[in-house]
């Protein structure tokens, strides 16, 4: 019986898109900063969640990590909540103007924005930005 459940486990694991695993880091205070010094690339989404943009910049996001597993090998993904940060010390460091803005850094640099844009080319452009 053990044996079946471990077997049942490792399956399930096995067929978990990668993106599931790598899932958005919900922000704290401080966990992208050190994220950013450190030289890797990092994506930050600055998100609310009953903005409709920001849910459709969210599916966009998915489809590119399952269909490039390179950018979860390349990129930390962190997601500020606009409504707890929007006001924070990171937002106005970065002068960040409105909830979905995507910001990715490289070397611990900002090489890329998008502000309130949806479209896959554009949003695939930035994650390439990071690889």
């Amino acid at each position: 019986m053990n044996r079946r459940i471990l077997f049942l486990s490792a399956a399930a694991l096995a067929l978990t898109p990668l993106s599931a695993m790598a899932e958005m880091i919900d922000y704290t205070p401080g966990s992208a900063e050190t994220a950013i010094a450190s030289g890797q690339p990092v994506l930050v989404d600055f998100a609310a969640d009953w903005c409709s943009t920001c849910r459709s910049q969210e599916r966009t996001i998915t489809a590119l990590r399952d269909a490039n597993p390179a950018y979860d090998a390349a990129i930390t993904f962190y997601r500020v909540d606009w409504d707890d940060y929007g006001r924070g010390d990171l937002s106005t460091s970065l002068n960040i103007p409105r909830r979905s803005t995507l910001v990715l850094f490289r070397d611990g640099a900002e090489v890329g924005r998008i502000v309130a844009g949806t479209r896959e080319a554009d949003i695939r452009a930035l994650l390439d930005a990071g690889l």
